[in-house]
């Protein structure tokens, strides 16, 4: 991996988890943590922009301070304070799935001459995979740790998965393999 050229985006991990299955994709989401954290730590460690992108939970704020004060609460706190944006880091807040769609990213992106994506984040079916099928036809390459994107439900993570990897041609293998020397 080319890290002079390379991007981490995590996306929705500021959620409060209180809808219909949520209690559900937090437990996945947990599992995902400690992955996501190495990548991150990784990331930060050598230079790659790490940016989040979020939805804004009716604020209409990029203030990653006040969305995790609307999102906080006992059962995203395992996720969020460890996954808690830095100071470095980028925050964008999205009104839709794709981090692309009503967004600066892509501006962003080009302007510190991004060429390769790593997607993390939730939920791996429909906002992950939908921002990974936008930055395809906007022709950047995909990198997508397997154990760093959370779902309800194992079946559509593995679809999801299979998708960005069949057809969006997505590098698509677990942490450990993509990130072996951090």
């Amino acid at each position: 991996m080319n890290t002079n050229d390379t991007a981490l985006l995590i996306i929705d991990v500021l959620n409060p988890f209180d809808f219909t299955y949520g209690e559900t994709l937090a437990d996945h989401t947990r599992t995902i943590v400690p992955p996501l954290l190495k990548i991150r730590d990784h990331c930060r460690g050598n230079g790659i922009p790490v940016i989040y992108i979020n939805d804004h939970y009716k604020l209409w704020k990029a203030d990653y301070h006040k969305i995790y004060q609307t999102c906080h609460n006992d059962r995203s706190d395992a996720i969020m304070t460890p996954l808690k944006p830095g100071d470095d880091d980028y925050f964008l807040i999205k009104p839709k799935h794709s981090a692309f769609y009503g967004t600066a990213l892509n501006t962003l992106l080009h302007q510190l001459s991004v060429k390769t994506l790593i997607l993390t984040g939730i939920a791996g079916n429909i906002c992950v995979l939908f921002t990974a099928n936008d930055a395809y036809m906007r022709e950047f390459k995909l990198i997508v740790p397997s154990d760093a994107i959370a779902s309800v439900s194992g079946e559509d993570n593995r679809y999801a998965l299979t998708m960005m990897e069949n057809v969006l041609k997505a590098t698509v293998a677990p942490t450990e393999n993509l990130f072996a020397s951090s």
